[in-house]
């Protein structure tokens, strides 16, 4: 089992302007390996993001984009789309039995779908967004869409102190991205609504399936909560001007468990007002297997996460189709699995297979 050192009790504060010394920059990767080997949560302050989009957005858009009359809202419903995006009304998801109660849009970055007839199905995955109409809401587009290219931004450099921190060098990881018109990263937007009496799931106990998420916890409820080493539940309460990072799955598998995906939950906000929260999900490329992938880490790094010792049971379940399957291909499962909605019409064959007897009520991708 895990050793009480390793443990946690609260989720650790970065504070990237340390980058801009050489003093400065060692303390945050040392800082870094202790989050990324026995948290896999943390929160990032002085973050390269522009403030003034992040108030923009958490002042202004994110409101307003709920309170579009509701057929507004249906006009880009997810299952028009083929690549899994645009709006899912509440209580759509389903996450270990339990409906999951949010509302939310799911915006990509910029990109041009490369599928071709003869291409494997995933290449689907990715394409442009739907966009609510712009008069109904003007600015938001552009808003939204040069907040998802900052955190792009932000993603790609962290990525790189990610590889430092494990000792595999600043360019470690940059196999696992494509050229950057081949790339595409996700964003919701998220509304929790209060819930009175009864199921109090605002998502249920999960891990992320991708490299990294960055989330903007956008109004001021407490909610999201994280497991720690012996199963206990974490509070990770808004910081105002950060954002938190967390380890996914994919990222987890490729390191051998020395980066830790850590599982985590939000619980419906208290009082009177909705949470609202803006995770983005970072991909890698839809073609890469992660079996196929041996990192070399230095003898150090693989003694601090023997160190560690092993995760207690959480709550959450793994995703178990990395050790055979295209990154792609994984992906699709998941959001067919948590959309099906969406799935039978624009994926048949692959729905027919993991739903052999159809469906019927919300989808659960765990």
């Amino acid at each position: 089992m895990h050793t009480d050192a390793s443990n946690f009790s609260s989720v650790p504060v970065l504070d990237y302007a340390l980058l801009s010394s050489a003093a400065g920059r060692n303390t945050f990767i040392i800082q870094l390996r202790h989050a990324l080997i026995n948290v896999g949560f943390l929160y990032l302050k002085n973050h390269s993001v522009r403030h003034e989009i992040v108030d923009k957005l958490m002042n202004y858009y994110i409101p307003k984009l709920f309170d579009l009359p509701q057929e507004a809202k249906d006009k880009i419903k997810m299952p028009n789309s083929e690549h899994f995006l645009g709006y899912s009304r509440l209580g759509t998801e389903l996450t270990k039995g339990q409906v999951d109660q949010r509302e939310q849009f799911d915006f990509g970055t910029k990109h041009k779908c490369r599928w071709q007839k003869g291409d494997p199905d995933y290449y689907r995955l990715w394409g442009p967004s739907q966009w609510p109409d712009e008069e109904l809401i003007p600015g938001f587009r552009e808003t939204m869409e040069m907040y998802l290219e900052e955190v792009e931004q932000l993603g790609y450099k962290f990525s790189s102190l990610l590889a430092e921190a494990l000792g595999l060098g600043p360019k470690g990881l940059e196999h696992f991205y494509d050229t950057q018109d081949m790339m595409q990263h996700r964003g919701k937007i998220v509304k929790y609504p209060v819930i009175t009496g009864g199921n109090d799931q605002g998502v249920g106990p999960h891990y992320d399936a991708g490299f990294l998420t960055l989330l903007l916890q956008a109004s001021p409820h407490r909610g999201l909560q994280v497991q720690n080493l012996s199963g206990e539940w974490i509070d990770a309460p808004p910081i105002p001007g950060t954002f938190v990072i967390n380890i996914g799955k994919a990222f987890e598998f490729v390191t051998r468990g020395v980066a830790r995906a850590t599982s985590h939950r939000v619980l419906s906000p208290k009082g009177d007002t909705p949470r609202y929260s803006v995770p983005f999900f970072q991909n890698i490329s839809l073609t890469i297997k992660l079996v196929d992938e041996v990192l070399d880490f230095p003898p150090e790094i693989l003694q601090l996460r023997d160190k560690r010792g092993t995760v207690g049971a959480t709550d959450s379940v793994n995703f178990t189709e990395f050790d055979r399957e295209p990154s792609g291909h994984v992906n699709l499962i998941g959001r067919v699995k948590s959309h099906p909605d969406t799935a039978v019409t624009h994926y048949p064959e692959l729905f027919n297979n993991i739903f052999p007897n159809g469906h019927s009520g919300g989808a659960s991708a765990y």
